[in-house]
């Protein structure tokens, strides 16, 4: 095996400087390293089940045509995206996960020195995917584990371009409800793009969570609605995800968009996964259960997790150094996500699991945390 070393060539500043996305381990790379049989993947905040069935067939039916390039303009998910919402299809942005999305809007609208505004801890791609282009993020404290909508209108300025509002927020998985959003809406400056980022919306059962393209999107407002196929749709392997607003921003992010960016077996499942109403029902109902089930054990191990959280996923402060705490649930083949990126060193994120790997991660925790937290 041959080192190859280093180019010396001049890298940009701005990515100097940056700190890259921190994934979590694959489960294939925990068990060879640890030497463990069964490994409890809780740290992705992916849904714990496969794709929906009709998904399966239609990845099966299209998998002789690997050969040909997937269709460039994503029409068929496009279209029916848009029926779906209620808007034309020029109002639709579909690429490789709501994360792209999110990369070729600021791509699109970003030059040096402009602002974005989001709540923190948040999405990091929000941070990241400014700071790429040379923009400045402004990071706004959370409010008790929420976002703070006052505080964000407070934090713009004439450099502010774009503003993020994740609802529900990733890592905290709390929400911000009708009123505060509507307020929101009222005040924020016309030279603002605001971005509803609703990765987790089809988890969210509360009555006084807005619907983002219904009620702001489709209503005028200068909004971009992120969703997503990764999480309760299981196709997070696979990168799909949209963005329902303006049709100007829409043809700004597509400009900039990576041709075929999107594979036909993602368009194909993703399209495939839309008429299945009762497993999407039968998928929230029991990551319900399933986020109630951590809260409660996390509550017997003394721990006070944020609540309410209403997405695929709990935040817990454990009091302690959480990356040493998630080193040791690693050994015990549980990943979790420890939220030192985040600026949080002594919290972790989880998310929910099947009913046994909920139990199979509380059990583990309480081990860790009997022992002092010490390995």
């Amino acid at each position: 095996m041959t080192a190859i070393g280093p180019a010396n060539i001049r890298v940009r500043e701005a990515v100097q400087t940056l700190v890259p996305y921190e994934p979590g381990k694959p489960v294939d790379e925990v068990r060879r390293e640890l030497g463990l049989d069964t490994i409890v993947k809780l740290a992705s905040n992916e849904g714990p089940f496969g794709p929906f069935p009709a998904a399966l067939n239609a990845i099966k039916a299209g998998i002789g045509e690997l050969n040909r390039y997937p269709d460039g303009g994503i029409y068929r998910l496009r279209n029916a995206l848009a029926t779906r919402h209620g808007v034309e299809q020029d109002n639709v942005a579909v690429g490789a996960g709501a994360d792209a999305i999110i990369s070729y809007l600021l791509l699109a609208l970003l030059e040096p020195g402009d602002e974005v505004v989001c709540g923190w801890p948040s999405f990091p791609s929000y941070v990241i995917d400014a700071r790429k282009l040379s923009a400045t993020a402004v990071l706004v404290p959370l409010r008790d584990g929420f976002y703070d909508l006052p505080a964000l209108l407070g934090a713009i300025t004439d450099r502010t371009r774009v503003v993020f509002i994740c609802n529900p927020n990733n890592p905290t998985g709390t929400m911000v409800d009708r009123q505060a959003v509507d307020a929101y809406f009222s005040d924020v400056p016309s030279h603002v793009l605001t971005v509803l980022d609703e990765a987790y919306w089809e988890y969210v059962d509360d009555q006084g969570y807005p619907d983002g393209i219904a009620e702001y999107a489709r209503d005028g407002h200068a909004t971009l609605v992120l969703r997503t196929f990764s999480k309760i749709f299981g196709l997070a392997g696979l990168r799909v995800g949209y963005g329902v607003g303006p049709s100007d921003v829409v043809a700004a992010v597509r400009k900039v968009q990576n041709a075929f960016d999107v594979t036909q077996p993602a368009q194909d499942a993703a399209l495939a996964s839309l008429g299945d109403v009762a497993e999407l029902e039968r998928r929230r109902e029991l990551n319900r259960v399933g986020r109630d089930q951590l809260n409660g054990g996390l509550l017997q191990l003394g721990l006070k997790p944020i609540e309410p959280a209403v997405a695929n996923f709990v935040y817990v402060d454990l009091g302690m150094d959480g990356r040493s705490i998630a080193d040791q649930m690693l050994r015990k083949g549980v990943i979790i996500r420890p939220m030192a990126a985040f600026g949080a060193e002594s919290a972790v994120r989880i998310s929910v699991g099947t009913a046994e790997d909920n139990d199979v991660c509380l059990g583990a925790l309480g081990e860790v945390l009997t022992s002092g937290g010490t390995s």
